[in-house]
């Protein structure tokens, strides 16, 4: 188990905070299009994962933004934001924000 600090208070997360450079287990999850997107479907290139609760809050939906911003033009990287929010609900937010760096998970 891993520990993390909220608001000066200790909270204890089950399982582990990844490391940098860990590998990460192949998983499946749902684009904002309604078709099913697999993290091994970026092998072969540097992938940023992101996990936000949802991008309809303000720190998430800056992060999210931030990473697309950085995200430009970089040639072999692909972030995916994954949040909770339903997929119709992320295509709303990356129509919205023009988020076209980063691809959205559910």
């Amino acid at each position: 188990m891993s520990t993390v600090t909220l608001k000066g208070n200790p909270v204890t997360l089950k399982g582990e905070i990844p490391t940098e450079s860990q590998v990460a287990q192949d998983f499946t999850f749902v684009k904002s299009d309604l078709s099913e997107g697999k993290l091994s479907d970026t092998s072969g290139k540097v992938r940023i994962l992101m996990a936000v609760p949802s991008l309809d809050t303000g720190v998430c939906a800056a992060e999210t933004r931030r990473f697309n911003q950085e995200l430009d033009g970089k040639e072999g990287v692909s972030g995916i934001v994954i949040s909770r929010d339903l997929p119709f609900a992320m295509n709303r937010f990356c129509e919205t924000e023009g988020i076209n760096n980063v691809i959205s998970g559910s």
